[in-house]
């Protein structure tokens, strides 16, 4: 059992990386919906905003830097591949 300050500590940074995790999982699930059914200009302004997300989740350290990394080549892949047709 950790200890009660350590407790609280993970009780709260639980909650921090929780809404962090939630709000990146949305930026990234609008950019792929764009991707898909939007125009190039508005796909590639929801790729920002996810990429955006993405790096701040990772600094904060709620993901883990190669998981952000490869979501971003991911989505920089599909946004390539729509401009190009």
């Amino acid at each position: 059992m950790p200890s009660e300050k350590a407790a609280r500590s993970a009780a709260r940074k639980r909650v921090r990386n929780r809404t962090i995790r939630s709000s990146t999982r949305t930026m990234v699930n609008k950019a792929v919906a764009s991707l898909q059914g939007g125009s190039p200009e508005e796909a590639e302004a929801a790729v920002l905003r996810a990429v955006r997300s993405l790096d701040k989740a990772d600094t904060k350290g709620v993901l883990h830097r190669n998981n952000a990394a490869r979501k971003k080549a991911r989505l920089a892949a599909k946004l390539n591949a729509l401009k190009a047709s």
